[in-house]
């Protein structure tokens, strides 16, 4: 699943592709239609696919920005701002193409499901293998209240005093560290790859109590985690499986693992070993993390 930096890379490739212009028409799968007849919110999130094309159709395109691990268009019709918000899902994937041939990779082009044809020519188009991505087209962030419930992005000035604090809540202190970072109200955008990676470099075990670390370990812990996806976005994001920024650009990040997906630590050579933490498969070295 895309994470804050792969998200932060979509967005860099997209704004200057799209900002500015303005929809002149939408289409959706097959697909998606059918999915929706039968009950299924695929993709389309809380509008029937007719009311999603008719309040999409003549939006001007403001501005696109990240905010954790989605993206905000922030619209404008009629004197009326909007927010589009997208999430990738596991396998979500923009593409701004003129035709649908544009697409590099045939298993995106199979799976395009929203078409937003541009007033100026050429598609806006949104593509996605596994269908869990989605979309709200709302008024504001109040009209979708999990969005406020979001950790102040981590490169912010509150985010540390943040994580600090919400570390020493009851519902978390006695939680295994690294559910605790991967939880959006805690720490915005660190996900199972980047929390993997911190944690090995902090040699601490993903398993352990967040109460059993201090709180000195806990900020060079958030530092740490700040840094790796910080070095991502450099990287342009890890491109594992099925993600893609903006038309198929692939990410470097996945060159510069040290834990994530690894069968020998990289650091003693010890067999790694994993755990299910959080419904996420987490890999530590069971030499270097206590």
């Amino acid at each position: 699943m895309p994470e804050l930096p792969e998200v932060e890379g979509v967005v860099r490739d997209l704004a200057p592709l799209v900002e500015g212009r303005t929809i002149k028409g939408l289409s959706v799968s097959d697909t998606v239609v059918t999915s929706k007849l039968a009950g299924k919110e695929t993709i389309i999130k809380g509008k029937t696919v007719e009311d999603f094309l008719q309040d999409m159709e003549l939006m001007h395109i403001q501005k696109i920005v990240r905010r954790s691990k989605y993206i905000y268009f922030h619209l404008k019709k009629q004197e009326q701002s909007y927010l589009l918000v997208s999430h990738l899902g596991m396998t979500g994937a923009w593409f701004v193409v003129d035709s649908l041939n544009g697409i590099a990779e045939e298993k995106f082009r199979k799976h395009a499901h929203i078409f937003l044809e541009m007033e100026d020519g050429g598609l806006l188009i949104y593509s996605d293998i596994r269908r869990f991505g989605e979309m709200r087209l709302l008024q504001s962030e109040e009209d979708f209240p999990p969005l406020l419930d979001m950790a102040p992005e981590p490169f912010s000035e509150e985010a540390l005093d943040h994580f600090l604090e919400m570390a020493e809540f009851t519902k978390y202190k006695s939680k295994a560290i690294k559910e605790v970072i991967m939880d959006g109200k805690v720490i915005s955008g660190c996900g199972n790859i980047y929390a993997t990676e911190a944690l090995f470099h902090m040699n601490i075990h993903p398993a352990r109590a967040a109460e059993r670390i201090s709180r000195k370990r806990k900020i060079l812990l958030f530092n740490e985690i700040v840094r790796v996806l910080q070095e991502s976005i450099d990287a342009g994001g890890s491109t594992i499986s099925d993600y893609r920024s903006v038309n198929g650009n692939a990410g470097t990040m996945q060159n510069r693992l040290h834990m994530y997906g690894k069968k020998v630590c990289s650091t003693c050579e010890t067999p790694t070993k994993s755990k299910q933490i959080a419904g996420r498969t987490s890999v530590y070295c069971p030499a270097c993390q206590k």
